[in-house]
This record gives structure tokens, C-alpha cells and sequence, in this order.
């Protein structure tokens, strides 16, 4: 795999081939960095969905309105913070 570097010393950026090793640890930290987002997307959207008994205050009370208000404020989080892929 081939990768971008910069140079300090010269200021320039230049495109060179990863050694085994160096290649390993550029999988290690994508696959890091990939359990993380898995992780981040689910906290965020934790963190803003709206309680549960906003939907089932309405689900008693009969109030289609404020059911539906809950599906859409949990369906906007969603599509604020989508699963990545």
C-alpha cells in the first residue's frame, strides 16, 4: 500500500510504499478507528433521543400527535447521526 508523507525538513510531500510493519499498524488503527465510530454514532444519539415516556405519556393518554412528534424528533437524531457503514 502506498501512502502520503510530509516532510518537515524540506516542506515537501512525497508518496512511498509501507513495509509490512508499518502497514500492520495503518490496519490496526483503521480497524480502531472503525470500532470507535461504531461506538460514537450510538452515544450521540443516546445523549439527544428524547425520553420514553414522552411516547408512552402519549400512547396512554390515546395522543397520536404526541407519538408521532417522538417518532420524529428519534427518526431526525437518526438521520443527524447516521450508522456508519
Amino acid at each position: 500500500m502506498k501512502t502520503e508523507e510530509f516532510s518537515l525538513i524540506t516542506g515537501e510531500s512525497f508518496i512511498r510504499e509501507m513495509n509490512e510493519d508499518e502497514l500492520k499498524i495503518y490496519n490496526d488503527q483503521q480497524a480502531i478507528m472503525t470500532k470507535y465510530a461504531l461506538v460514537e454514532y450510538k452515544d450521540h444519539r443516546r445523549n439527544e433521543y428524547p425520553p420514553i415516556t414522552d411516547y408512552l405519556d402519549g400512547l396512554v393518554k390515546g395522543d397520536q400527535v404526541q407519538m408521532q412528534a417522538y417518532i420524529d424528533s428519534c427518526l431526525a437524531i437518526k438521520a443527524k447521526y447516521p450508522k456508519p457503514e
